[in-house]
């Protein structure tokens, strides 16, 4: 009796998840397939475990003891992919202070609750692009179904010049922290650079980010000027290469962002200040552009409102990014650069990232490349375009379902009513 209760227990608690089957009926139905940002009315997705089993015309009635759920007056479209947030921070008129009085467990504990937020708006696949190494362990423990949050690609802690965008040292007391080294991601020089890649990389890191320029956050005096040359940005690309993973460049001045793209970068995150013969060269190399558009306006709002919310050092730097991010998306979309979705979230409060929808659209692109953006092109940033950012059977069942119509107005984007990761609802 006892050996019969024991099997029971593992069949109800470790039977495999691909035994359940859900049936989701859906009013419109925009799968990406191939792409393609065309709705279909009245279809059937059949989710089997964590994958789509199959994708039907009709509202296909379900065998006996199947769930159907009804989302017969929503549009459905896959989980959504943002290719830039940092779940280890929220910017706020204390976050300058915060280092000094946080341990990594208060950190922790936050970032748990940004991921929560940014699930349940709908982006169920993320990029962390830098932080203190929280980020892998928050990566970790949602893989293991300890927390809940989005699928996390994350970089660990982004590379830097001393005294440069991410030296965490930056406006502290020249003898209150030791120099911070290459397993800080502080890197001086080909040798300290390709050591510091692979430290990350050692610590579990998805990607490597590298501050290729100077910043607007950080209590450095320039956010421009380029800050890494071009042997040390050629050491850090093919040490990554030769790991295997792609390296992310957090740009804001053309030369840096010139320098990055020539040395092999995957990505050019910002691009505040991007000339088109820098835009040209993205094309020659296939670099993706992320714009973060909503962390622009956020911080040129911040500075220009809410007096005393930067130091002076950063508040001056702030002033018209948002703007100046907008107009140089316009011309890289018309230009054709590659254009991934990624917002910088952290920067504003986790679980907006929809608001970059708009933002897009201000910016002049219209209504199925931005949903191209958030979902086939940032899967195809990642590298993993084979499960997720299209609705198709064998990829992941990352669903979500809103108002209205994204197609003709893509502000319905703001309005996400169900989410669904891997065959799990999240939001109902």
């Amino acid at each position: 009796m006892r050996s019969i209760f024991f099997t029971l227990f593992i069949f109800v608690f470790f039977s495999p998840l691909a035994a359940q089957v859900t049936y989701l009926h859906c009013g419109k139905l925009i799968t990406m397939a191939g792409g393609n940002a065309v709705s279909q009315k009245e279809m059937t997705l059949v989710v089997q475990g964590d994958t789509i089993a199959r994708v039907e015309k009709g509202y296909r009635p379900a065998p006996a003891g199947v769930r159907v759920i009804d989302l017969k007056d929503k549009t459905v479209l896959p989980g959504l992919i943002d290719c830039h947030v940092h779940f280890e921070f929220e910017q706020s008129r204390t976050s300058y202070n915060e280092k000094y009085v946080l341990n990594q467990s208060d950190i922790a504990y936050r970032a748990e609750v940004y991921a929560g937020r940014t699930l349940r708006s709908g982006f169920t696949t993320v990029r962390d692009l830098g932080g203190s190494g929280v980020n892998i362990s928050l990566r970790n423990a949602i893989n293991s179904g300890w927390v809940e949050g989005p699928r996390i690609f994350t970089a660990g802690k982004a590379l830097s010049i001393t005294g440069g965008h991410g030296d965490p040292t930056n406006g502290a007391r020249w003898d209150l922290f030791d120099p911070p080294g290459a397993e800080e991601g502080v890197a001086d020089g080909p040798d300290e650079c390709r050591k510091a890649v692979r430290e990350q990389v050692q610590r579990g890191a998805d990607c490597i980010k590298v501050c290729a320029t100077g910043g607007v956050l950080s209590l450095a005096r320039d956010g421009r000027l380029p800050h890494y040359a071009d042997d040390e940005l050629v050491t850090i690309v093919k040490t990554a290469r030769d790991l295997g993973v792609d390296v992310a460049a957090h740009a804001h001045g053309d030369e840096g962002m010139r320098r990055a793209v020539e040395a092999g970068v995957v990505s050019i995150e910002h691009g505040t200040f991007m000339s088109e013969a820098t835009m040209d060269a993205m094309k020659q190399h296939g670099t993706w552009y992320v714009p973060t558009l909503t962390a622009g306006w956020a911080v040129s709002d911040s500075a220009s409102l809410a007096k005393g919310f930067f130091p002076e050092m950063v508040r001056t730097k702030a002033l018209g990014i948002g703007p100046k991010i907008q107009s140089t998306l316009g011309v890289a979309y018309k230009r054709g650069v590659k254009i991934a979705f990624g917002t910088d979230a952290g920067v504003f409060p986790h679980g907006l990232n929809y608001l970059e929808f708009g933002r897009m659209a201000d910016a002049g692109m219209s209504n199925p490349d931005i949903l191209r953006s958030a979902t086939v092109n940032a899967a195809q940033l990642l590298r993993y375009d084979h499960r997720v950012g299209t609705l198709e059977p064998g990829k992941y069942a990352d669903v979500i379902a809103v108002e209205g119509d994204p197609l003709l107005d893509i502000r319905d984007m703001e309005q996400v009513r169900f989410v669904m990761k891997g065959g799990k609802v999240v939001r109902e």
